[in-house]
């Protein structure tokens, strides 16, 4: 494995990296990032070998490419590594422009190599398991459903409050991620979004805020179902659940945040209470996505998550940029196959309903 990239996103990969490499799956070959994070580097990942130039690692002595830069070189990165046959996994988003995207899932149906997008949602078993239950039917039809992700904002670099920044790309994917993969693609957004604080501090500099802070998104999926997204880098503080799905005969929530869930609840009309879920894996990771790559990579197997599913998450995302600009609804091209959820999460969740219904 070759790495583009050496700030803090890094050091959240480390731990995924290490379990890898003790498991004999994965040898970190290259990494390419700035001069003033070598020290880093080395700290986190041990004495690897170090480049400043993004092409000795694409074209280098790797089979898979690991794409952790600022949100605007994705696109292009994750071509070239593509171009080279590599196989590539790159951080949220998959690009920020809508022709880089499909230029990169036109070649990931071509490359030898596969493609996969973070973030990675849709592999918690905390997601799984409610999502099992959401698709055989345990809360009826879904109705509604909402999602929300936000904080206060980052300090430490300016572009992300320029264009290609943004809340929405950098927060509201996770959003949209995971609403997708509960309720399939949507089919149309409409959004009000804008700069709520028009200038941020920024390593002691004042900048001024050009992509979006403040956004709040609906969407209309296939099916029938509507659901809204609030995220925003000026949500201070929230307690409550982080997504929420209602349906005709009872209601999902997620609590904690989606990429770090903490349980679940479900009301079933049927039962007439709540019933509380306690997270079942407390350790696992957002950078999952990296371990369900290398382990589909070494089984000869196609990755748990679809690229076309962050492409479709790509154009809700500029569609709803473009929706709060022009103050309409606007219809969405694209599509994608709804991830399936495991025969152990459907076992599980067989095994609490039966417990809450014998009790």
């Amino acid at each position: 494995m070759g790495i583009i990239g050496g700030g803090n996103v890094l050091g959240a990969y480390q731990p995924a990296i290490a379990r890898l490499a003790h498991r004999g799956l994965v040898v970190v070959s290259l990494v390419c990032a700035r001069a003033h994070q070598q020290e880093s580097v080395r700290a986190s990942l041990g004495s690897v070998p170090f480049t400043l130039n993004a092409e000795e690692v694409i074209h280098g002595p790797v089979d898979l490419v690991l794409i952790l830069t600022s949100m605007p070189e994705h696109g292009r990165l994750a071509r070239a590594a593509l171009e080279a046959g590599q196989h590539v996994l790159v951080e949220k988003p998959l690009a920020t422009s809508w022709e880089e995207a499909t230029e990169l899932i036109h070649l990931a149906r071509q490359s030898r190599g596969f493609l996969v997008a973070a973030p990675f949602t849709t592999l918690s078993p905390t997601f799984r398991t409610p999502g099992t239950r959401l698709h055989r039917g345990d809360i009826g039809k879904p109705c509604l459903a909402r999602a929300r992700y936000g904080w206060a904002g980052p300090w430490w670099n300016d572009w992300f409050y320029r264009p290609g920044g943004g809340c929405l790309l950098d927060l509201g994917v996770y959003c949209f991620t995971s609403l997708t993969g509960l309720l399939g693609p949507a089919k149309r957004v409409t959004a009000f979004a804008g700069v709520a604080i028009p200038e941020r501090e920024i390593n002691g500099r004042t900048v001024t805020v050009e992509a979006e802070d403040n956004a709040q998104v609906l969407l209309e999926f296939s099916g029938g179902a509507l659901a809204v997204v609030t995220c925003g880098y000026t949500v201070q503080q929230y307690r409550g659940p982080a997504l929420e799905v209602y349906g005709t005969s009872g209601t999902l929530q997620m609590l904690g945040d989606d990429w770090d869930p903490n349980g679940y609840e479900l009301w079933q009309n049927f039962a007439g209470c709540w019933q509380v879920f306690p997270e079942t894996a407390p350790d696992w990771p957002w950078t999952d996505g990296l371990r369900d790559l290398v382990e589909a990579i070494h089984q000869g197997k196609r990755p748990s998550t679809d690229p076309e599913q962050a492409w479709h998450v790509l154009e809700i995302i500029l569609k709803a940029q473009q929706s709060a600009r022009e103050g309409r609804a606007l219809t969405l091209e694209s599509s994608f196959s709804a991830p399936s959820f495991t025969a152990v999460a459907a076992e599980a969740a067989h095994r609490q309903h039966d417990r809450t219904r014998d009790h």
